[in-house]
């Protein structure tokens, strides 16, 4: 009897706990998949708590936040030029990333952390250059 409560206690303990973090790796590219000046992947869903590491595999490339294009809460952050950076989003909601130096040309991604099913009012609203604006509209379709 004291076994099988033991176990039962110990299976509840460990069932229990919250949901272990994830980690994700983008990658910061002259040219990839998906064209040129791009991150790799270029869209995530993650949930909160998860952390993202953007890897610089070609040189000139930086991640930050675009402080318009995220929750009310999130963090911003803004990472050096040829630099590795982790983030991790503790706030659910979308968040746009860009390569400062290469934004006008449209390096950009989309990270959805939670359930998110569509891009909050406003969020496209400011000026965001066209090519990052066109990228941001083929992302937004992942959700």
């Amino acid at each position: 009897m004291f076994r099988m409560i033991a176990s039962s206690l110990a299976l509840s303990v460990a069932f229990s706990g919250a949901a272990i973090a994830e980690d994700f790796e983008v990658k910061m590219l002259n040219r990839g998949d998906a064209g040129t000046m791009i991150f790799e992947p270029s869209f995530l869903r993650i949930a909160a708590g998860d952390t993202v590491k953007f890897i610089a595999e070609d040189r000139g490339h930086n991640a930050e936040s675009i402080p318009e294009m995220m929750p009310e809460g999130g963090t911003e952050f803004e990472g050096k030029i040829n630099e590795e950076v982790e983030v991790t989003y503790d706030v659910e909601g979308l968040y746009g990333v860009r390569c400062k130096p290469h934004y006008a040309m449209g390096m950009v991604m989309t990270i959805a952390v939670g359930d998110i099913a569509e891009a909050p009012e406003g969020y496209m609203e400011g000026r965001i250059p066209r090519g990052a604006s066109k990228r941001f509209e083929e992302q937004l379709s992942n959700l």
